[in-house]
């Protein structure tokens, strides 16, 4: 699944619009609609993203037999 759509799907489950995300992370809607079609966020973003929607962000990488890296 896309990051884009995980965004999509963090606003529904949290109730908020993608625009209203964008300004509590402090980019305009424009700005972060751009990044959500180019698929452009850095993990730093995500992170601000997650704690803007009071939620955890992961990133791992997973190898085949379960350990995270």
């Amino acid at each position: 699944m896309k990051i884009s759509e995980q965004i999509k799907i963090l606003c529904v489950r949290t109730n908020i619009s993608v625009a209203e995300l964008s300004r509590r992370v402090g980019q305009s809607p424009q700005n972060f609609s751009a990044k959500m079609k180019r698929e452009s966020f850095t993990i730093s973003e995500l992170q601000i993203i997650s704690e803007a929607v009071d939620a955890t962000f992961e990133h791992n990488f997973i190898l085949k037999n379960g350990d995270k890296v």
